[in-house]
């Protein structure tokens, strides 16, 4: 409850969480019939890099800042575009003040006839949802715990989309949490697609996550990683990771595209590195 993304908004982790929300929205889109995005951790939506709470820490100058102003290479440019189009129209003036949540750069992909649930349990947050989606027909917004939520608003009734699951790992035992909410979302909805963020700063907790959910029966998983040092428990976030269930047939070959060149252009020293791989076949 304590935890406020403003510290953390378009850092290392975020550019890799959203160039994969942009690229599974997109491929969704290649089919005409609706689909639902389910944000379970959804934030304020909006974050503000000059203000005092992004300053402070300025994570945003070692991700977003260093990618926004680049010359990209024209093959990884068409894999970033649907996320850095949005980034830009938030920033006619070139630069970067403001930038996107998922909420917003979900919002901004889908199509008139595709919706968008938000859940979130930081009062402040929520009333902040309130503000800049309050009104909008195609958002849903529900104050409530997102672990209990994973077991209610499964599935959506457009029986296609995605649950993003991004929670704050303040503490080691949401990594737990993490895998009851997936093993919960998954026997209710098979299907879907799930693309769940994570720190990597225990290699042994992620090995362990991906072992379970394999135990449980759940399939055709993608792990997707993104690191710009060495990782180390004691010092503060260098890389982090996605496990993508059910990830679109594109997505790797996406990413295989675009992360090489994230990494280089994000890296910080000896330790920077990507993968794009199959860890649970289908």
């Amino acid at each position: 409850m304590n935890y406020r993304h403003i510290y953390h908004a378009g850092n290392l982790g975020d550019v890799l969480k959203h160039a994969v929300l942009a690229a599974i929205i997109t491929y969704l889109k290649k089919k005409e019939g609706a689909f639902r995005v389910f944000d379970t951790h959804a934030g304020v939506g909006l974050y503000d890099l000059t203000s005092e709470q992004a300053q402070k820490t300025g994570e945003w100058h070692h991700g977003i800042g260093r990618i926004i102003d680049a010359e990209i290479p024209k093959n990884v440019a068409q894999v970033l575009d649907p996320w850095l189009s949005v980034v830009r129209d938030l920033n006619p003036q070139g630069g970067i003040n403001l930038y996107p949540g998922s909420p917003v750069l979900a919002r901004d992909l889908m199509r008139n006839q595709d919706r968008l649930t938000l859940t979130e349990l930081h009062p402040e947050e929520f009333d902040s949802l309130i503000t800049n989606f309050g009104g909008d027909k195609h958002v849903k917004l529900i104050e409530i715990d997102a672990w209990l939520a994973l077991g209610s608003f499964l599935p959506p009734k457009e029986r296609r989309g995605l649950v993003l699951i991004d929670p704050a790992y303040e503490v080691e035992s949401e990594f737990d949490r993490l895998l009851e909410g997936i093993h919960r979302g998954w026997k209710r909805w098979q299907t879907g697609i799930y693309a769940m963020w994570y720190p990597i700063k225990n290699r042994r907790v992620v090995n362990r996550l991906i072992k379970e959910m394999e135990s449980f029966g759940i399939r055709n998983v993608l792990s997707l990683e993104l690191g710009a040092g060495q990782i180390r428990e004691d010092k503060p976030m260098s890389s982090s990771g996605m496990l993508v269930v059910n990830p679109p047939w594109t997505l790797k070959a996406d990413m295989d595209i675009a992360l090489p060149w994230l990494c280089e252009r994000l890296s910080r020293g000896p330790g920077a590195h990507w993968h794009a791989e199959v860890v649970i076949d289908e």
